[in-house]
């Protein structure tokens, strides 16, 4: 392991779960390993981060709870690590957390993580606050603009997360030409993904 970076286990899959601060990470972290988490500081700062392991079709997956960051431009400590999370752990998967209330916030850190060429799977967290506050978020639509994996989740209640965890195995590497074709409306979609149980329909 090179001085400075985060002891991580060899083996299985690093599964990196990053978004802005409040959107839920921790709880859908909690739902994910159980009892089974660890929290260190990252080498050479004061900033904690999580991580814990869980097993889902006999696969080992070891997830990390990257501390919030809006940007991958950091403005503090907290930020700075994420950025060197996502730079030390180049093979890992990266499980992208938005706030339901908020998609549009959290679409700007997406982009960039996605700019990485890194696999991606977005959850779209606090469903239930959306639905209180009448908001509706079209989870399909948003698959087929981001063209990855996108499930929807209430880590409060536990809803949407095994389904979360099954489809992480199909997370993809975004293909951001298509993405901004899409945003223009000059790609009629000529490719799915493969059966996403988040997406309510392909």
């Amino acid at each position: 392991m090179t001085e400075g970076r985060a002891d991580l286990p060899e083996g299985g899959t690093t599964v990196l779960m990053l978004g802005n601060p409040n959107v839920g990470k921790s709880a859908l972290f909690n739902r994910m390993t159980g009892a089974n988490a660890v929290v260190s500081n990252y080498p050479g700062t004061t900033v904690d981060f999580t991580r814990g392991t869980f097993i889902e079709g006999g696969h080992t997956y070891t997830i990390v709870d990257v501390p919030g960051t809006y940007s991958l431009e950091p403005r503090d400590a907290a930020e700075e690590v994420a950025v060197r999370m996502l730079r030390d752990c180049p093979d890992a998967t990266v499980m992208i957390v938005l706030d339901a209330t908020k998609i549009d916030r959290g679409l700007y850190i997406t982009l960039e993580v996605m700019e990485r060429g890194m696999p991606c799977i977005v959850a779209v967290n606090m469903m239930d606050a959306a639905h209180e506050k009448k908001i509706t978020v079209d989870i399909a639509a948003l698959q087929r603009l981001l063209g990855v994996p996108v499930v929807s989740t209430t880590a409060t209640s536990g809803e949407g997360v095994r389904t979360l965890a099954e489809q992480i195995r199909k997370a993809q590497v975004a293909n951001l030409g298509g993405i901004a074709k899409r945003l223009r409306g000059e790609e009629p979609r000529t490719e799915s993904l493969r059966a996403c149980g988040g997406c309510g329909g392909c």
